[in-house]
């Protein structure tokens, strides 16, 4: 840890950064650094055929040989001369005396083919002298003759008839492939029948890719605390092979000014293109600004877009190289990299732009936001009755899932405080994007995993939405899900989800699971306790912090009816998922909290039961009868599936 006065440094520093961070819209901030830029495609370089698929064909191809590179037959028949089959029928069948050669595939022919005589021929053999035409072997008989074997013709053959001339496909010196054409597998055989082992492509653009941060650790190395593993490394470098580039992974920078300017320098002499992520905002350890801002000119270009996510971004060009800075949160480091690096990769790779499908959709929910900046909200969508349903993920800029989970993105103007519900929205697909074949919606639980994993061997897509119980039961009663997952407690009743039922809604039983206390093994205020009188000596210890859960959740409302209006140290800690409460405690940022205990296992913490609540689904009626719901409902009872409940530990129900 840093001594006062270098802590103290470290803040002026970024104090001072405040000028580099001068906003730009976005179409702007996109407009300078492409006018920096050389955008033709990268000279070409020969691959062989087997390297091409996928490349761009950097100049016009030119067929070597003819296809096919001799006339051949087309059929299996015979080679004969046209001009003696006139007349030819059932009736009065012309005789042919049979040459002695049979032309296969690959024979070259030694008997000129005589007025009278037919060579048998194999389809794909090569016609010899003097024949003009095939006879299929359908249209004759074989008969012995006196001076050898005949044949008998039915029908009068045409000149040219079933033979494939030389060059009547690709003829020698024709161009096959255009500059600009993307290789396929059609276009690779185009190539091989005209004699080519290598085509000329654009060469792919080398990206250089490095992650900057002193709290990054590689995937597979043991994560210390406060470190996190640096999956936008993998992410960045997929992305660049998926549209066209050659990923230079150059591994993990900590925020050490010198070291990290001696990798920019040898990234920039390796690769046309260098992406960093993290390092791009105010904060005290952040130093890639000012590297870039001595490497040479033009320089830094932009610095801060007005985009969320994405606001810290950094765009510069370095004599002829463009150097990206991406925001260090995976969803802002993809989002951005999406939109102003893939257009630069592609035009280097010699690639069209990417295609973009737009379609709309109702906005599920109000989504607030910060006026000042354009917002671009992930969501997933839903059918519903009427058309699609936009649900925003709800994830933040942090999130690795997000941006892989989402069907699409919508923009919510700089000026705008928000979307209202039941706003029309235009949802800018993410690659061939499409609604699930089944749309979950409410609260998320482990053993809904495993249904939906035998729904997948059945070829059914099905996608879960973690909204809450609440939220699930609001948006199956909009008809905008298949079914809601759900565990609400009605204190007066104290029933599980029946009595939140309404008319249009029935109620699918699911499985049991226990809910309760979860703390540190060994903690002596909850070691041995019993669970309700556990969670009251908790609320009335100040110093004992509590992790809540979010409103609208199940556990919300049974911690709150134990609670009896309570409101404990740590009350306003409200993360949305059992895994968070667990990690809380078990990282010792809270003392206790409530949770499954399947969680609380995997955690390794100590466990008091609660209650056993009823994990349920909310099913629209007018949702029953679609194939995938009914093949859900066959899923949810099947041995396997059962057996896969209690080996979580679940209990089904029923």
């Amino acid at each position: 840890m840093p001594d006062a006065p270098a802590l103290l440094d470290c803040i002026r520093r970024a104090a001072r950064q405040e000028q580099f961070l001068n906003i730009l819209p976005a179409g702007e901030a996109a407009a300078r650094f492409r006018a920096a830029l050389d955008l033709r495609p990268l000279p070409a370089e020969t691959v062989p055929l087997a390297a091409a698929p996928g490349r761009v064909v950097a100049e016009g191809v030119a067929a070597r040989a003819d296809a096919p590179p001799f006339d051949r037959s087309s059929v299996d028949g015979f080679a004969l001369r046209a001009a003696d089959t006139a007349g030819a029928s059932e009736a009065a069948p012309r005789r042919f005396r049979l040459n002695a050669e049979l032309l296969a595939c690959g024979t070259a022919p030694a008997i000129e083919v005589a007025p009278g005589t037919a060579t048998a021929i194999a389809t794909g053999g090569v016609i010899p002298r003097g024949a003009d035409a095939v006879v299929m072997i359908e249209h004759t008989a074989l008969e012995e003759g006196p001076e050898g074997p005949e044949m008998l013709l039915s029908r009068p053959a045409a000149p040219g008839q079933f033979i494939a001339h030389a060059g009547s496909d690709i003829a020698r010196g024709e161009t096959l492939l255009r500059a600009g054409t993307l290789v396929s597998s059609r276009e690779i055989g185009m190539l091989a029948a005209a004699g080519l082992a290598e085509v000329p492509v654009v060469r792919r653009p080398r990206v250089a890719v490095l992650s900057t941060g002193d709290e990054l650790v590689p995937p597979g190395a043991p994560l210390p605390p406060g470190g996190i593993y640096d999956s936008n490394a993998a992410i960045l470098c997929a992305a660049i092979a998926e549209h066209g580039g050659e990923p230079v992974p150059m591994g993990i920078f900590r925020d050490e000014e010198a070291a990290l300017e001696a990798a920019v320098r040898e990234a920039l002499g390796r690769a046309d293109l260098v992406v960093m992520s993290g390092g791009t905002s105010k904060g005290a350890g952040d130093v890639s600004h000012r590297i870039l801002s001595r490497l040479g000119a033009p320089g830094i270009l932009v610095h801060g877009v007005a985009l969320k996510p994405g606001k810290p971004l950094c765009l510069a060009v370095i004599g002829r190289t463009p150097v990206v800075v991406l925001p260090g949160f995976p969803t802002s480091a993809v989002f951005t990299f999406e939109e102003f690096v893939v257009p630069v990769i592609r035009a280097l790779a010699g690639l069209p732009p990417r295609e973009e499908t737009d379609v709309a959709a109702r906005l599920a929910v109000r989504m607030p936001s910060e006026p000042g900046r354009t917002e671009y909200v992930m969501v997933s969508l839903s059918e519903a009755e009427d058309g699609l349903r936009a649900f925003p993920l709800g994830k933040g800029s942090g999130s690795v899932t997000a941006f892989s989970q989402a069907d699409g993105f919508f923009a919510i103007p700089a000026l705008d405080q928000g979307a209202e519900a039941g706003a029309p929205v235009s949802v800018r697909l993410i690659g061939a994007a499409r609604p699930p074949d089944l749309a979950i919606i409410g609260s998320h639980c482990l053993g809904l995993d495993a249904v939906l994993e035998a729904l997948a061997a059945q070829g059914i897509r099905g996608r879960s939405l973690a909204v809450g119980s609440l939220g699930g039961l609001a948006a199956a009663k909009r008809g905008e899900c298949d079914l809601a997952g759900a565990h609400l407690l009605d204190p007066k009743t104290g029933s599980y989800n029946t009595p939140f039922l309404s008319p249009g809604l029935r109620l699918v039983p699911g499985w049991r699971r226990m809910q309760g206390v979860v703390f540190r093994r060994g903690d002596p205020r909850f070691e041995g306790a019993e669970g309700a009188g556990a969670v009251r000596r908790a609320a009335a210890d100040p110093a004992c912090l509590l992790v809540n859960r979010n409103a609208g959740s199940g556990t919300r409302i049974l911690l709150d009816g134990l609670l009896g209006g309570a409101r404990p140290a740590g009350y306003a800690n409200q993360p949305k998922s059992h895994n968070a409460v667990a990690a809380a405690v078990a990282q010792g940022r809270a003392d206790w909290g409530v949770a499954i205990a399947t969680v609380a296992e995997a955690y390794g913490l100590g466990f008091l039961p609660l209650a056993e609540e009823h994990y349920d689904f909310f099913l629209p009626e007018t949702r029953a009868g679609r194939p995938a719901v009914q093949a859900f409902l066959a899923a949810l009872r099947a041995p396997e599936v059962q057996a896969r409940l209690v080996a979580l530990g679940f209990t089904p129900a029923g």
